[in-house]
């Protein structure tokens, strides 16, 4: 796919080079120019008076414009802000649209349209409103004009979540000069595979909140700065002027690419503010745009593709047991966000007993899986299964690495070093505990591990949550001894020789580090898999090779995560957005 549109020839980015080994295993084996309106007012999500559909166009370098021009026809009301044909118009100067606007604004005067139009909904004045009517003509203009971006920038669709406590990613990241991963760091989220070059710069077409026309239209504007999902447009025309920038989702339904208003009979107004700088908006345009970037055509149909989840409610899968980790338990698919499943397990009685995880976590399995090699798995006490419910297709599931297990392999006792699945905030020192079928091991947590072995935790050979012997202190991490073990600080010659046991051979261990583009400090929104159900605000404080270190912003060190590169558990900032999921805001600090 073409990533993003150049609206002159672009060539395409090279892919990127993966890197394929740790270091560490070598040492182990449309715009009016009539600039006499100055009327402003509210715009509703519904077009109220559809535009005149004979506009002149523009056209530049096969992109095509729509002009409402006055000098070609076309003209605005001075009183209620309607675009019309300038010989339909009322009056000699052609300034209004009917003789009741005219009279309106004779009686009334530009004023006291303003006034009444902030307040035409029948709500009290706001304060934004008390405001205006201590303020000059101009001063109020320029004012709600601020407002009308303020309250369109603050707008969510209908199927987004409320911000809890008021929380915004573009005051977060603005306030803080922060920077988010970038969204194809994330293959498995949406966009993440064909998100492209679309980077600072790229010019795109958006609602222009900063007019006073009765209808929906639209302007250019160019992304500033770029924030996972999430960008900050400043309106062309504006040059150095920030005052009216504003954050939007480029996913976003009304966020399209240059050309679109053409092709689909909208307008391109200039906004108010700034409608008197230029006589001739077409040639600004042709000027601004020749040689500028854009979205590809077709990037709202793929926005829309790469939404849609081929699981479904009612499917069934086998899942991980949360309360019994060495075991599987059948559950049916809830509900689907984004990709992220709310599973309920098949004997939950009240239908509470649930679990989260994406489709493409490592936890999920097919029906039949546990049988297939040799995992424990808790039957269900359900005799028979819904006629609503279905398995699950296999193709559906995240194919796993294959290993080739005929020569030198893992074998039980071996030792290693794992992330501890009840405290992932941990590597601990770890013993394979039995091998099963198709390359996946049951493992232990040393000093830790349950009499019956209910919290061995089930890797795959190929995962990238257990590491070689030495790991840890070849790369600087603490490594959490057995708990009791005194001999401290721990050696591992010392305790390989005291427990009679070998170090699992480096050479079994995934080695594959995919240059994943992340940095340390970045933000994105990542899963507390403590709780599973919680997405939330993080960032990347360590990096080594592909592992992640996640902190939750505004919560103590001891909730971090070490997290792989790839795992579908992090997520691009603006995720929860465009999915309608819930975003945990940062924590309040607390000792």
């Amino acid at each position: 796919m073409e990533n993003t549109k150049d609206l002159t020839e672009h060539p395409s980015r090279p892919e990127r080079k993966r890197r394929d080994s740790f270091g560490m295993f070598d040492g182990y084996d449309s715009c009016s120019e009539d600039t006499s309106s100055s009327s402003s007012t509210d715009e509703s999500e519904e077009e109220v008076t559809p535009l005149p559909s004979s506009l002149p166009i523009i056209k530049n370098n096969g992109q095509v414009y729509t002009y409402p021009d006055g000098k070609s026809g076309m003209a605005t009301c001075e009183m209620c802000g309607m675009v019309g044909v300038r010989d339909a118009f009322y009056s000699k100067t052609k300034r209004f649209c009917s003789v009741s606007c005219s009279r309106s604004y004779s009686s009334n005067s530009k004023k006291a349209s303003i006034l009444a139009r902030l307040q035409v909904t029948g709500k009290p004045p706001t304060k934004k409103a008390k405001v205006l009517q201590k303020q000059p003509l101009v001063a109020k203009l320029a004012a709600y004009a601020q407002y009308q971006a303020t309250v369109q920038n603050q707008s969510k669709t209908k199927t987004a979540p409320v911000p809890v406590d008021g929380f915004s990613w573009g005051n977060y990241i603005n306030s803080n000069s922060f920077t988010a991963a970038p969204v194809n760091c994330f293959k498995h989220a949406p966009m993440g595979t064909c998100w492209g070059d679309i980077s600072e710069g790229v010019r795109i077409e958006v609602p222009n909140t900063d007019c006073n026309l009765p209808t929906k239209v639209f302007w250019i504007a160019g992304i500033v700065k770029l924030a996972g999902y999430n960008a900050l447009l400043r309106y062309e025309g504006f040059e150095s002027d920030s005052n009216l920038d504003f954050w939007c989702n480029v996913c976003d339904a009304d966020i399209h690419p240059v050309g679109w208003c053409a092709t689909s009979g909208k307008p391109l107004v200039p906004p108010r503010s700034i409608q008197h700088k230029y006589t001739n908006w077409k040639a600004f345009l042709v000027k601004r745009l020749t040689g500028a970037k854009t979205l590809p055509p077709d990037f709202s149909q793929k926005v829309s593709e790469s939404m849609q989840y081929p699981f479904k409610p009612s499917m069934r899968v086998e899942v991980v047991d949360k309360t019994h980790l060495c075991r599987t338990r059948v559950a049916i698919v809830d509900n689907v966000i984004g990709g992220r499943l709310r599973l309920v397990y098949e004997d939950s009685e009240d239908k509470t007993d649930d679990f989260w995880c994406h489709m493409y976590s490592p936890l999920i399995h097919p029906i039949g899986w546990s049988r297939s090699i040799g995992h424990r798995f808790k039957r269900s006490d359900i005799i028979k299964k819904q006629e609503s419910h279905l398995d699950a297709p296999p193709h559906l599931f995240i194919k796993v690495k294959e290993t080739e297990s005929s020569g030198e392999w893992f074998k039980e006792g071996m030792k290693l070093e794992a992330i501890d699945p009840l405290n992932l905030s941990a590597i601990c020192v770890a013993t394979i505990r039995k091998v099963l079928s198709d390359g996946y091991l049951m493992i232990g947590i040393d000093g830790s591990e349950a009499a019956d072995g209910s919290d061995w935790f089930c890797f795959h050979a190929s995962s990238p949550s257990i590491f070689p012997v030495g790991f840890c202190e070849i790369n600087m991490i603490e490594l959490t001894p057995p708990r009791g073990y005194a001999k401290l600080p721990f050696k591992w010659f010392d305790y390989l020789r005291e427990t009679g046991s070998v170090a699992a051979p480096v050479k079994l261990f995934n080695k594959d580090v995919p240059n994943h583009g992340f940095h340390v400090a970045m933000k994105l929104e990542a899963v507390d898999l403590m709780e599973p159900r919680l997405v939330c605000v993080a960032t990347v404080t360590r990096i080594i090779h592909r592992l992640l270190r996640i902190h939750f912003d505004g919560w103590e060190d001891e909730y971090d995560q070490w997290v792989d590169c790839e795992s579908p558990d992090l997520y691009p900032v603006g995720w929860c957005h465009l999915t309608g999921y819930q975003l945990q805001p940062p924590a309040s600090q607390s000792k």
